[in-house]
């Protein structure tokens, strides 16, 4: 008499819906938003950065550059509600881990030691919420033109130079910069470690390359402002 050996049925695979959800609430899953959407995040503003250094070339490149971009409607919204996106899975993907980091110490620590944590890191959530005011402003400044007195559709370079010759306007820009550059800096170094690149905190090519790609995007922004007010961009 033979045995038969009982069957064991193949484990179902998880839905798409159940995938979403586990990547949405885990730390995990959160971590790698954060990551993915980071990366979008920083080659935009990388190019961003690259697109708006030709107000360096003149009224001519720069409005040209803008009229290439508005060619293709489709497109253009696409990407701008891509970068919505990004930007909206970024911020809820903060916010949820920073209430699970605080959860976890139920009780505060009395005495508070940051030996392994730097001020970029300790600030992300007064950076973070400042980067995104400033977005939103630039927004209404130079795109809508909306909070911008001086406003004339089509002439990208015209707007930009007005509107930043408005010293507080250009010191409000600088000061965003600041917020990136600290928020960048953490951020694109522990994108190394998110994604499992382990890297010290020191003389690391994670730290070296955070750190150059921090000052190539802040610092080419942070021109256009102090060349409009100091008469080079007119």
């Amino acid at each position: 008499m033979s045995a038969v050996a009982p069957s064991h049925a193949a484990p179902s695979r998880p839905s798409p819906l159940a995938r979403l959800q586990r990547l949405l609430t885990t730390t995990i899953g959160l971590k790698i938003v954060m990551a993915v959407t980071g990366v979008g995040l920083c080659l935009f503003v990388l190019g961003h950065m690259i697109g708006n250094l030709q107000v360096f070339q003149g009224s001519g490149p720069l409005n040209d550059y803008a009229k290439l971009l508005r060619k293709e409607p489709a497109l253009l919204w696409s990407a701008r509600l891509g970068l919505l996106a990004a930007v909206g899975l970024h911020i809820y993907a903060s916010i949820v881990l920073s209430r699970k980091n605080l959860a976890s110490r139920a009780v505060g620590y009395r005495l508070v030691a940051h030996r392994e944590s730097s001020y970029a890191s300790r600030s992300m959530m007064l950076t973070g919420p400042l980067v995104l005011a400033f977005i939103i402003f630039h927004i209404l400044h130079l795109t809508t033109g909306t909070v911008h007195p001086d406003y004339h559709d089509g002439d990208v370079y015209a707007n930009l130079v007005s509107g930043l010759k408005v010293v507080w306007v250009s010191a409000f820009y600088l000061l965003a910069m600041g917020a990136l550059a600290f928020h960048l800096w953490h951020g694109v170094w522990s994108l190394f470690q998110t994604l499992g690149a382990s890297q010290p905190r020191y003389r690391s090519f994670g730290r070296r390359f955070a750190t150059g790609f921090t000052l190539l995007v802040v610092l080419g922004f942070a021109a256009i402002p102090l060349a409009v007010l100091a008469g080079i961009v007119h």
